[in-house]
């Protein structure tokens, strides 16, 4: 069965609902599991509960049928979302596009190549799909 990661913040914003859109629509045309990831920085001193964001979601979309919700705690964004890919051996990321942004300057730092679709492809073996935010 095909695995889809949606990383979202919390609470829910318009670019998270929008990932969550995206990802759910994925999800019913491939017949997959979604996992619904938030991660906790250290730094920022609170922490979201995965019942508050299965709260959240259930609250914006419904009830989704095999959603699993993660919470995860580390320094980087970015770094905790690559791991939870790679653990669950996902086979598509959705990012938003200002995420995706993100994590382009993140690897313009880490490696000499910029472009996350392909850094996420070679290195993971995943599909990224972008979803587009309305604007707020």
């Amino acid at each position: 069965m095909t695995l889809i990661v949606a990383p979202v913040r919390f609470p829910l914003d318009h670019r998270s609902k929008a990932t969550l859109e995206r990802a759910i629509e994925l999800m019913d045309e491939r017949e997959a599991d979604l996992t619904v990831l938030h991660v906790n920085l250290y730094q920022n001193g609170h922490s979201v509960t995965r019942r508050e964001l299965k709260e959240a979601v259930e609250r914006a979309f419904g009830p989704i049928g095999t959603a699993r919700f993660v919470v995860r705690t580390g320094f980087l964004v970015e770094e905790s979302i690559l791991d939870e890919v790679a653990a669950e051996d996902a086979d598509v990321v959705v990012v938003g596009r200002e995420q995706r942004t993100l994590w382009r300057r993140l690897l313009r730092r880490l490696t000499n190549n910029p472009n996350i679709v392909e850094y996420l492809q070679h290195n993971l073996d995943c599909e990224v799909v972008t979803a587009e935010a309305a604007p707020s």
